[in-house]
């Protein structure tokens, strides 16, 4: 079969090969950006994907190319089944790897090595305690960063997401800078993003010219160097002269990276994204347990994807305010 009529295209010319698969809507923190301080509202679990008819849409998509999954959430591995799906997702032909806030990853590590992931990205918003706990709404700051060094310990690559928030935690982007040179960790810093709830500003982003700016300022524009990227980054990545680890900037709000995107998204409850950003979303859940064939609607979904931003015109406060989408927890990433 050729490549053409066996891998997920849009109108675009671009391949879908990365799937990001929420486990949970559900989190063990409130972080302010992502999730409503009351948590999200319970549904009956048959509402959500049972690890059995995850892992059979997962070789579906397996069957059309994908070639990466990463579980994600609200926080993947307080999912009941998390450690079973991880096992048999690390039998399929691809490359696993997970996002997790890290409050028991010590749990999981024999888990993630039988599975063969080696790549963990871990969100941490401060290095800060105090303010860590305010971003988060909970108290896990110790146990986050015991276990982030337990990962490096066990020679996992280790991505930190930080989600740069102007008067929050853009402060502290190169206290970041400076880890990255001791240890070998791999900081990510993200544009704050609108997501229903969430109470976005357009005033509220930091830029990715305001991030370099910052590095600049203390370790001037000849203390680091621009890595190579892959294909489909979402991060432009730098590294510090003779650091041990690196730092990028995802902005999918100032600098885009729509033109090489990659990525589906599936939900927790079976629902097919496009886009990050898209309004629209295609039940393949209900789909599979009608016993239908979901591969012609997974492909008329990604015809159907927008050229970029889901559609959405421009990240001017007035366009995100009408705007609808779910929250982030309830995406996934």
């Amino acid at each position: 079969m050729s490549e053409t009529s066996n891998h997920i295209f849009d109108r675009f010319g671009r391949k879908h090969d990365y799937l990001r698969i929420s486990l949970t809507e559900r989190c063990n923190l409130r972080c302010f950006y992502c999730m409503p301080e009351e948590g999200v509202q319970l549904r009956d679990k048959a509402e959500f994907m049972t690890p059995d008819e995850l892992l059979s849409i997962a070789k579906t998509f397996v069957d059309l190319g994908v070639k990466k999954i990463r579980l994600t959430g609200g926080e993947p591995l307080i999912k009941k089944d998390a450690e079973l799906i991880i096992r048999e997702l690390g039998k399929l032909p691809v490359e696993l790897s997970i996002t997790t806030n890290a409050v028991i990853v010590d749990r999981f590590i024999d888990v993630f090595k039988e599975a063969g992931i080696k790549a963990v990205n871990v969100s941490l918003d401060s290095l800060e305690e105090d303010s860590f706990n305010a971003i988060s709404r909970r108290n896990y700051f110790k146990e986050i960063k015991d276990n982030i060094q337990l990962l490096l310990e066990n020679d996992f690559k280790v991505k930190i997401n930080v989600v740069v928030i102007r008067d929050v935690n853009d402060h502290e982007i190169n206290d970041f800078v400076r880890w990255s040179k001791t240890e070998n960790v791999h900081i990510r810093f993200i544009e704050f993003m609108p997501f229903d709830g969430n109470s976005w500003k357009s005033e509220k982003t930091i830029s990715f010219k305001e991030i370099l700016d910052q590095v600049n300022s203390e370790f001037g524009v000849n203390g680091y160097a621009k890595l190579q990227g892959e294909p489909n980054d979402t991060s432009r990545n730098f590294e510090l002269k003779n650091g041990a680890g690196t730092f990028g900037i995802i902005s999918s709000i100032t600098n885009p990276f729509c033109d090489s995107c990659n990525r589906i998204r599936l939900t927790a409850d079976g629902k097919i994204k496009n886009c990050l950003f898209s309004e629209d979303e295609s039940d393949l859940l209900s789909l599979y347990r009608n016993g239908e064939d979901i591969e012609p609607i997974i492909r008329k979904v990604f015809m159907l994807k927008q050229k970029e931003r889901g559609g959405l015109a421009a990240f001017s406060n007035e366009d995100v305010a009408g705007h609808k989408n779910r929250n982030m927890t309830s995406i996934g990433g």
